[in-house]
């Protein structure tokens, strides 16, 4: 029996996990907030990397580490850490969803030839918050930033080399590259000439190694995996493999399922990253998701979700006819960026606060489900489906998951699951290094606790409620959901 460490450095703090390599059981636990200041009391679109570099120590503090063999980093997607030529940071991280890159987003896809041109270079299409639409925003708005800017890390990267003490190699893993809008899953390389159209010049770039890979090993002869980012980190940690979906409700959605293959979507509507196994993760986001449920439950005068969840549960499936198209802030799947909401099916009967609540929930289910259904439509097999986020514990959401989704659905409970993976991934690069495990197959660790939910008779229902969901947005938005 061995022990290793998955840390999570997250856009608000660093969570460490101490695992041990044969079973996945965490045996300890350390957390410590970042450092950040932001004059509005918000977060940061800005953050000096050493930021990081703080927490990580507090987290670890009390020995924490203490017998660790080998540790795994995941880390915040997207954030971008310009180095001059002599590894030092030229401006601190451009970091988060940055709506400042917007217009340089829009001037990207323009500058290549539209959006079919991107999703066939990289497999996906630029948007605000990635790494190469940042770049183009520092070229405009900071030049001299921008020239000085020799060497391109992420937030993983950046802190894989600082506890290997700031070699001359630097690594990233696939999952990592696949984000950043100059790397293609499809192809397995760089597209150097995007970094130059984004940033003005050529930079260095880490060398992409592989999942079982070791970056590296310290001066103390601690072994330091490929590390990767949250998103991969947490499907690592679930355990996910083919035949799995995740469903993430945050204010926005995003659906992603484990392929063996890279998707090529001309629309950009699929975007193509790469997970932490050597396997593929193809992505679907929705504008709007519990976003949808807060709006209705102000609406309603509820102080709260669970409130609105409760309210739902007194309708019946198919809320007495009423349908929400939940797309209060546009929509990107289907494509309606300047579109609104709609409510149908009103009768007298079916104007009741009980009903909107339940027309609420399955309109942002269904609309979970049409983004399902871009995957299913590409052959993405989908057998069962992990659904995350604080809102898949509302009842509400727990009676109408499984049959508008059509699936088996799995509700995990909360766990550091982002930290667990990068243990989980630390432990299979310790074991390739010693012999004991195979590289192209990862540690057989303990699944998720979680609540299995299958549809049951509730099929049927559930397939009717989805059937008038896709009849009354056919009707709204003819043609504007393709797969």
């Amino acid at each position: 029996m061995g022990i290793v460490a998955g840390l999570d450095s997250s856009p608000d703090f660093t969570r460490i996990v101490v695992c041990d390599t044969d079973t996945g059981a965490v045996l300890r636990q350390g957390y410590a907030p970042h450092p950040l200041d932001s004059p509005d009391g918000g977060r940061p679109s800005d953050v000096d990397p050493q930021a990081w570099l703080l927490s990580l120590g507090e987290a670890a503090g009390g020995g924490l580490l203490e017998g660790v063999q080998a540790i795994g980093v995941a880390a915040q997607a997207n954030a971008v850490v310009p180095l001059d030529a002599q590894g030092n940071t030229v401006r601190p991280a451009l970091v988060g969803g940055d709506k400042r890159a917007q217009v340089a987003a829009a001037d990207l896809v323009d500058a290549l030839g539209g959006r079919e041109a991107w999703a066939h270079a990289v497999g996906c299409v630029p948007q605000a918050a990635q790494p190469v639409t940042k770049l183009r925003w520092l070229a405009k708005n900071e030049p001299e930033a921008a020239a000085r800017t020799a060497v391109l890390l992420q937030a993983h990267d950046w802190l894989v080399w600082q506890l290997l003490g700031r070699p001359v190699r630097r690594t990233t893993d696939r999952g990592g590259a696949s984000g950043t809008g100059y790397w293609s899953a499809a192809t397995g390389g760089y597209r150097p000439d995007l970094v130059e159209l984004a940033l003005g010049h050529q930079a260095m770039l880490p060398e992409v190694i592989g999942p079982s890979d070791a970056a590296g090993t310290t001066p103390e002869g601690l072994l330091i995996s490929a590390g990767t980012v949250e998103t991969m980190a947490a499907a690592f940690g679930l355990g996910l493999g083919f035949g799995d979906a995740v469903v993430s409700l945050g204010a926005s959605g995003s659906v992603m399922a484990v392929h063996p293959e890279a998707l090529h979507d001309p629309s950009g509507t699929i975007t193509s990253l790469a997970d932490a196994t050597g396997m593929h993760l193809p992505v679907v986001t929705t504008l709007n998701a519990v976003r949808t449920l807060r709006g209705t439950a102000e609406l309603l005068g509820l102080p709260d979700l669970e409130s609105l969840s409760d309210l739902a549960l007194k309708s019946t499936p198919g809320a007495h006819g009423l349908v929400f198209l939940p797309y209060l802030e546009g929509e990107r799947t289907p494509a309606l960026p300047h579109t609104a909401g709609t409510l149908a099916g009103l009768r007298r009967e079916s104007m009741k606060p009980e009903h909107l609540a339940r027309a609420a929930f399955e309109g942002m289910l269904c609309g979970l489900a049409d983004a399902l259904d871009v995957l299913r439509g590409r052959g993405v097999e989908v057998r069962r489906i992990f659904l995350l986020g604080a809102a898949a514990e509302l009842p509400a959401v727990q009676a109408s998951a499984p049959s508008l989704f059509g699936a088996q659905v799995v509700v995990p409970q909360p766990a550091d699951y982002a930290a667990i993976g990068a243990a989980r991934q630390a432990a299979w690069a310790l074991g390739v290094s010693q012999g004991t495990l195979d590289p192209r197959t990862p540690p057989a660790w303990q699944g998720a606790v979680a609540q299995v939910l299958e549809p049951g008779e509730e099929l049927a229902v559930g397939q009717a409620v989805r059937q008038q969901f896709v009849s009354v947005r056919e009707q709204t938005h003819p043609g504007a959901f393709r797969l």
